[in-house]
């Protein structure tokens, strides 16, 4: 456990050093005896990283040359990136983290679980008949948090509380057309509540599907 640990540290090191340009594309890194004496570690944890990233296509092993930079590593958040993804991308990626946590909802969810997810989408509705955007959009990304959260799988839940930045994002895109949307889409929301209620998974994974189709 703690070469492997090592290693993870090696690799953070060495990517740093590719992100920040410090190691360029095309260049070749130290040898293995300097990185040893750079990081302190031995010659198989050296090896071990140095393997983990050929694999992932950041190094190139070249018999008889040495170790090259095979691609540039971006130093730039992951909620940056996903900020430029156009509507079909962000789509795609919602309805494949929303279908398996709608699964789980209706497999795990709890009374108090469904007393969230209900409280939110009252919240959601009185904001649409006071047409008041921000609070319907902020009672919308709760009320899908909230079924996040009933999944009970907490990778799942950290996934999807991070990608809420970019879907909140996704609706200042929509701008004027964000109230039109939200309520035409609330009868779904209810039903997608009374699917995970019920635990009908089936009919929770059309309603997703449903809702994802028609929010643009």
């Amino acid at each position: 456990m703690k070469r492997v640990n090592l290693s993870d540290k090696v690799i953070t090191a060495l990517k740093s050093d590719i992100a920040s340009g410090k190691l360029k594309k095309g260049t070749k890194i130290p040898s293995e005896p300097e990185l040893m004496e750079h990081y302190e570690v031995g010659r198989s944890t050296i090896r071990e990283a140095i393997k983990t990233l050929a694999i992932s296509g950041v190094l190139k092993v070249q018999q008889g040359s040495g170790t090259f930079v095979a691609s540039k590593i971006k130093d730039e958040p992951l909620s940056q990136r996903l900020r430029r993804a156009d509507f079909e991308e962000i789509n795609t990626v919602r309805s494949l983290l929303e279908k398996e946590i709608v699964k789980l909802a209706c497999q795990n969810r709890t009374d108090e679980d469904i007393s969230s997810i209900q409280n939110y989408l009252m919240l959601r509705k009185k904001a649409i008949d006071s047409d008041q955007t921000q609070k319907c959009t902020d009672a919308d990304i709760a009320f899908h948090v909230s079924i996040a959260k009933a999944s009970k799988n907490k990778v799942l839940i950290d996934l999807y509380q991070n990608f809420t930045a970019v879907i909140r994002d996704f609706f200042t895109k929509r701008k004027e057309m964000n109230m039109a949307y939200f309520s035409r889409s609330h009868h779904w929301h209810e039903e997608l509540a009374l699917a995970i209620v019920n635990r009908d998974q089936q009919a929770a994974d059309q309603l997703i599907q449903t809702l994802l189709n028609n929010n643009y």
